[in-house]
């Protein structure tokens, strides 16, 4: 393992004397740095369509299960980290040849491939202990996420839209998140899924105009090359589009005032970040990138004060007219972390 090298110009991704060199010793930091720990808004991005969906199907004139959505925290720190492993491992020699990213742990020959592979491994293991202790349609759910973790880091050489499939990938914890809780996926789950959807498809076409250069040297695709010089306007109407979604799912909600102001600053979060984004910043682009995850906050904080102004039993979520396994038992949470012993064989048999 080498030490990671010294970034003598450009603009790159790792920031030197962070949290990670300073409390970490040196071999692990290498691996903080693969599952991008140094970098927790990906994290957010990925957790808060999971807390969106799990406070609103949460009952009426309640909180949403906080137990639920610290799970949910601890399974996307793992699972983000997996997911950029399998990106890196998949693109390292892609990586070598873009400013950026030349100096990330693969690339830069800090970690093996071999080395990633058993990382990878590790992470998965910890991500299903977490999606096991979640009720059986969670778990098939879960588990079908994978396919996209997987095809994702391909979808830049096949196709000009990898930003659409990162985000069917990237919010797919609005289906699960809801699911945990009601056992099923119904219509405000699929609304706030395809906002979401049309949310990422803006803030990663933000964040990819930071490579665009470069990525035109390389072949890599992306909206950002594809939209170029048109991307503010691509951007702002996906944004327009996800806020249009999400206030459709949000209408079984009482709007009362608690609701109707996090959801203009929702709206006035977009227009601020999409009218003051400078594209041909790669800074600035990240920093636009980055002010993402403000929106999701106040969204989410628009259902929590909605759900819990509602009469309690006056919140249905849907009904029926989603997609149930009505032969699955109903979500019971159990209020504790999955114990070791469980897996152990009982010598008294």
């Amino acid at each position: 393992m080498t030490d990671i090298p010294r970034q003598t110009g450009g603009h790159t991704d790792i920031r030197r004397g962070d949290w990670i060199d300073r409390l970490l010793p040196a071999t692990l930091r290498p691996y903080a740095r693969l599952a991008r720990l140094d970098r927790p808004i990906g994290t957010w991005l990925l957790l808060l369509p999971c807390w969106w969906s799990i406070a609103l199907a949460a009952p009426a004139g309640s909180w949403p299960d906080f137990w639920l959505m610290a799970l949910f925290g601890i399974g996307a720190v793992v699972m983000r980290g997996a997911g950029c492993t399998i990106n890196d491992i998949i693109d390292h020699k892609l990586d070598a040849q873009v400013e950026r990213t030349r100096v990330r742990p693969i690339p830069s020959g800090q970690v093996s491939l071999l080395q990633a592979f058993l990382f990878l491994g590790a992470q998965c293991l910890v991500g299903l202990l977490i999606l096991v202790q979640l009720n059986l349609f969670s778990i098939l759910l879960g588990a079908a996420s994978l396919i996209l973790v997987g095809l994702y880091p391909l979808m830049k050489r096949v196709t000009w839209w990898p930003q659409a499939f990162l985000g069917l990938t990237f919010n797919w914890g609005a289906l699960l998140g809801w699911a945990a809780v009601r056992g099923s996926i119904d219509w405000p789950a699929l609304l706030l899924y395809a906002g979401g959807i049309l949310w990422t498809l803006g803030y990663d076409t933000v964040y990819a105009h930071q490579d665009r250069r470069d990525d035109e040297q390389v072949g890599i695709k992306s909206t950002a090359r594809l939209f170029a010089a048109d991307s503010r306007r691509w951007v702002g109407g996906f944004y327009a589009g996800a806020f249009c979604l999400w206030v459709l799912a949000l209408t079984p909600l009482t709007m009362g005032w608690t609701v109707l102001v996090p959801l203009a600053a929702t709206a006035g979060l977009m227009l601020v970040q999409v009218r003051g984004w400078e594209m041909d910043d790669p800074a600035d682009s990240l920093s636009t990138f980055r002010a993402a995850r403000f929106t999701g906050w106040t969204l989410l904080i628009a259902i929590m004060a909605g759900i819990a102004a509602m009469p309690p039993g006056s919140h249905g979520g849907g009904g029926s007219g989603g997609i149930q396994f009505n032969s699955l038992p109903k979500p019971q949470m159990q209020h504790q972390m999955l114990r070791l012993a469980d897996f152990a064989p009982d010598n008294r048999r």
